[in-house]
């Protein structure tokens, strides 16, 4: 592991030992034991798509790391306003010990990647949120107890969520059931590596329109906002088109009667779920919001350390 851009790029022992060591880094610090892994260490961390969870995550890990996070906002570097993607990784290269980046275009941290020989952490783009989905598959452990054999059911938008989901099912052991709506089906290229990392896992994966078809017997319950940043002049359009895949109770039914929900917020109450369902008992959505603060720790202290 040089960087972390994608799940589909790990191995499974690769996301088992994330996993396992965000479980030990999460355990150390509710017992008060300091893991000071990236003393002196700097990582920058590039946004040019706002977040409240990913900053602050991101940054009090770092800290709680012993290392130093530093904010780049699009305002603070050049990145976009005529240097390239080139120039400002060989620049960031001779300062810091490692890039977080949330963006737009998957395409700009590959290039990152890339050019720069120091490590680059995926932090979200439009195609992919493997972060994520690392603290999704960790509260789920803590939740039920295991990962092998569980079903995870995503209800909604074929996004950047639905993709990562998949990849990390596979690499974890879950089966995995995606229903999407007519026009917002998951990209075409991620669904083939998916399918082919799902039959290198010997575990299950089903596309779908219909939310109840998905949705039975699921272990884990999962939807994500309908209209994602950037996507604001789509609205009414999106509210249409996704009539019917609300979580309510109703749905939530045809899952498991010990099934969690999640969600990787901003949530939208009344749209993609309703407020019985993201505030009940069963919903663990401010367990994963934690959990990206251990899981994200795991990847900067594998890939810095």
């Amino acid at each position: 592991m040089k960087d972390l851009i994608s799940l589909h790029d790990l191995t499974a022992d690769e996301v088992q030992d994330l996993l396992k060591l965000a479980l030990r880094l999460k355990a150390e610090l509710k017992a008060g034991i300091p893991h000071p892994i990236l003393k002196g260490k700097t990582l920058g961390m590039i946004f040019t798509k706002s977040s409240t969870r990913t900053r602050v995550s991101f940054e009090v890990g770092m800290t709680q790391l012993g290392g130093y996070p530093l904010f780049l906002s699009s305002n603070d570097i050049q990145l976009g306003r005529g240097e390239t993607i080139h120039d400002t990784a060989k620049v960031l290269e001779r300062y810091l010990d490692g890039i977080m980046i949330r963006t737009y275009a998957h395409s700009d941290v590959i290039e990152l990647a890339k050019e720069a020989s120091i490590p680059v952490i995926n932090a979200l783009t439009d195609l992919l949120h493997p972060c994520q989905v690392l603290a999704d598959l960790m509260t789920a452990y803590e939740h039920k107890g295991r990962l092998e054999g569980l079903k995870f059911a995503y209800i909604g938008d074929g996004n950047n969520m639905a993709h990562s989901i998949m990849y990390g099912c596979a690499k974890a052991g879950l089966d995995c059931a995606i229903a999407t709506p007519s026009g917002h089906h998951c990209d075409a290229e991620v669904v083939d590596n998916a399918k082919a990392d799902f039959k290198a896992s010997g575990k299950t994966l089903l596309l779908t329109e219909d939310p109840v078809e998905a949705i039975k017997d699921a272990d884990v319950v999962y939807t994500d906002t309908w209209v994602s940043m950037g996507q604001e002049k789509e609205k009414e359009e999106r509210i249409k088109a996704f009539d019917g895949y609300c979580v309510d109770l109703k749905l939530f039914k045809n899952a498991k009667d010990d099934a969690v929900f999640m969600h990787c917020l901003p949530a939208y109450r009344g749209f993609e779920v309703t407020e019985d369902v993201i505030d009940g008992p069963q919903s663990v959505i401010f367990d994963e919001a934690e959990n990206r603060l251990h899981a994200q720790k795991a990847v900067m202290a594998t890939l810095m350390g």
